[in-house]
């Protein structure tokens, strides 16, 4: 019973600070410190300095405002515009067109992000106006570019990763390499479903693609050289043992600036631009984890966490039951907070029940990021959905039932990574 007023307690708090527009960090301290007030002994004032000083010297958390630069750097540059050249001419006769240039646009962008709203919003500058200037069906292109956009949470480098990672204390290295077949795969069920689409409705596509010569096609490949190299730096540094997730983030920041040089976009206002805007992500980033600390430091004096292990692994339920019953719950959750603040306010408090049902926590951040990918999707706070909705002057309805298609396959995407966990974890006991 106690436990059960403390849940309460806590997400009425919480709740109301977040209606009436606290922000997420500033809410979660407050919880926390209402819980100390109310549910422990313990003098909040003595905790806090503590755990904001142990949750902020943390080294792995460097490789974080890196990876956002490189996101940033290369976000001000054209390397939209040369992925759309390049891929163009390669799967423009496919079935579905260029609508997989989307797809396979933001898988690439993804790897050198990290950012899902970043990747949209990059990708779908370029690829909205040429798709609808050709004649695409704005059903296909806007919702596999809000799906695809998703893909920035899960292909490595990413930051929900890093943030998931640094909360749960499991290895940042292997979560990046468990999500390179997931990742893929994802693509892979986006570009399956173009195509069916496309071939359902053949009155609703455009002609198809002229032919392009290989020799122009080859040509073309020049444009993705860049991009490609970078991706193999920075995975396959990971992949290879040599470099750890912040070395590879720093290599990754070498890099972006070395493809902006070369590309003549390195302006000095974009510079500054790109570091200014990796600064201010990363410091909001930094303030919910803080916030997220001190709340866990409270739960962990009142024995909260513990309590809910204990109910849930007496509840009889079954690993799958387990899993159905969270994915229900987080996406619940995706209707009213953002992936990282969801990441951040969990963590701490499942993974024990987690990890007592003999869960691996390397595969469950996996399932997790993908169920976030949901949130960035699901109206109202989905942030996939804000950035389509400025691209595109469309209301949120009217995208979100464009995207709920990819919203059902990221669902079948869980079901399939429950069922067979080895898409996760296979690559890792591989590699270690």
């Amino acid at each position: 019973m106690d436990s059960l007023i403390q849940v309460f307690t806590l997400l009425f708090v919480l709740f109301l600070l977040l209606g009436l527009g606290v922000w997420v960090g500033v809410s979660l301290l407050i919880s926390g410190l209402v819980v100390f007030m109310v549910f422990t002994p313990t003098p909040a004032d003595a905790i806090f300095a503590t755990t904001m000083w142990s949750a902020s010297a943390n080294w792995t958390l460097t490789a974080l405002p890196l990876f956002i630069w490189m996101g940033e750097i290369l976000y001000r540059t054209r390397l939209a515009e040369d992925l759309f050249s390049g891929l163009a001419p390669w799967l423009g006769r496919l079935p579905g067109g260029l609508a997989h240039v989307n797809v396979v646009g933001c898988g690439i962008f993804a790897a050198v992000s990290g950012s899902s709203a970043a990747t949209t919003a990059t990708i779908g500058k370029i690829s909205l106006p040429e798709l609808s200037k050709r004649g695409y069906d704005d059903r296909l292109t806007i919702g596999s570019l809000a799906g695809s956009g998703t893909l920035g949470l899960l292909i490595p480098p990413s930051v929900v990763m890093i943030v998931y990672g640094v909360a749960a204390q499991v290895s940042i290295n292997r979560l990046f390499i468990a999500g390179v077949v997931p990742g893929l795969m994802l693509m892979a069920m986006f570009s399956s479903y173009i195509v069916i689409w496309s071939l359902l409705n053949k009155g609703k596509m455009p002609p198809r693609e002229a032919r392009v010569p290989m020799l122009e096609r080859l040509r073309g490949m020049k444009l993705l050289i860049p991009v490609v190299g970078l991706i193999f730096c920075v995975i396959g540094s990971i992949y290879a043992g040599v470099a750890t997730a912040t070395e590879a983030a720093a290599l990754g920041v070498m890099g972006s600036l070395i493809i902006a040089a070369l590309g003549r976009s390195l302006t000095k206002s974009a510079f500054i631009e790109a570091l200014v805007g990796a600064t201010r992500t990363s410091a909001i980033i930094g303030f919910i984890l803080l916030g997220a600390a001190f709340l866990t430091s409270a739960m962990s004096f009142s024995g909260l966490p513990s309590d809910l292990a204990q109910v849930i692994s007496s509840s009889g339920l079954s690993t799958y039951g387990l899993i159905a019953v969270l994915t229900l719950f987080f996406i619940l959750l995706g209707c009213f907070l953002d992936g990282i603040s969801i990441v951040v306010l969990t963590t701490s408090v499942v993974l024990p029940s987690v990890i007592a049902a003999g869960i691996d926590p390397i595969w469950f951040g996996i399932y997790l990021i993908i169920v976030v990918e949901m949130a960035q999707i699901t109206p109202p706070l989905g942030f996939n959905l804000f950035v389509i909705q400025g691209l595109t002057n469309r209301s949120i309805f009217e995208i979100t039932r464009m995207v709920v298609p990819y919203f059902l396959l990221l669902v079948m995407a869980v079901v399939l990574l429950t069922l067979f966990p080895s898409i996760a974890t296979g690559l890792v006991d591989l590699s270690y």
